[in-house]
């Protein structure tokens, strides 16, 4: 098992991000760009670092090149975003589960653009989690189960993702589902609870974007 923890550049909520690291922990660590500023006041050390670096403090950059740890640099004007370089690059250091903190924030264009890179971590069978202060966000093709006692936060959300997804089965939720067939654009499964120890999303094709939040 190799628990990958991505820094990204977007806004990070340090009140719940410290007390989150302390909580879990990770076998390698990757800073992509102005991340590398959350590393650096908060004396968390990166195993590798990368980015196009067209948004952090140069003096941040300067002192993470005066370390030895690996820096990949990218030009600004490329076809991947710096998350989706950083998602390839944890599954080719044999991560089996990544996690990314940076990745929501106020430019709505990459908050889309990083909950469309978790097709990649899908793909390749790697379970990955978007997470923010108010926010954990998976893409699934296969049943989840949820603890009550682990859930994220009180509601549970459900969405299809790239067309219809079918065969929805809902258990354990204030608003069950009995094999639903849910098609991209509808806003079905919004908001729903958790009511008994466990629940269990379970379908027969497509995929589902799964948002567990808080207010």
């Amino acid at each position: 098992m190799k628990r990958t923890l991505i820094i990204n550049g977007g806004n990070i909520e340090e009140d719940f991000a410290l007390p989150f690291l302390q909580k879990e922990e990770f076998d390698y660590k990757i800073a992509v760009d102005k991340g590398m500023e959350f590393c650096r006041k908060n004396g968390i050390w990166p195993d590798e670092i990368l980015g196009d670096f067209d948004s952090v403090d140069p003096e941040v950059k300067n002192y993470f090149d005066s370390q030895d740890i690996p820096v990949h640099v990218y030009k600004p004007e490329k076809d991947q975003t710096d998350m989706e370089n950083a998602m390839s690059l944890a599954m080719k250091r044999g991560s089996s589960e990544i996690t990314v903190l940076g990745a929501t924030g106020t430019r709505m264009d990459h908050v889309l653009g990083s909950i469309s890179n978790l097709t990649l971590p899908l793909k390749a069978g790697v379970p990955c989690s978007l997470v923010d202060a108010h926010n954990r966000i998976r893409m699934i093709r296969q049943e989840l189960r949820i603890k009550k006692e682990e859930q994220y936060g009180k509601y549970v959300s459900i969405l299809a993702f790239g067309g219809a997804a079918e065969g929805i089965t809902l258990e354990g939720f204030y608003y069950p589902l009995r094999d639903y067939t849910m098609k991209a654009g509808s806003a079905l499964g919004i908001s729903n609870e958790i009511v008994e120890e466990e629940a269990k999303i379970s379908f027969r094709t497509g995929t589902l974007l799964v948002i567990e939040s808080r207010d």
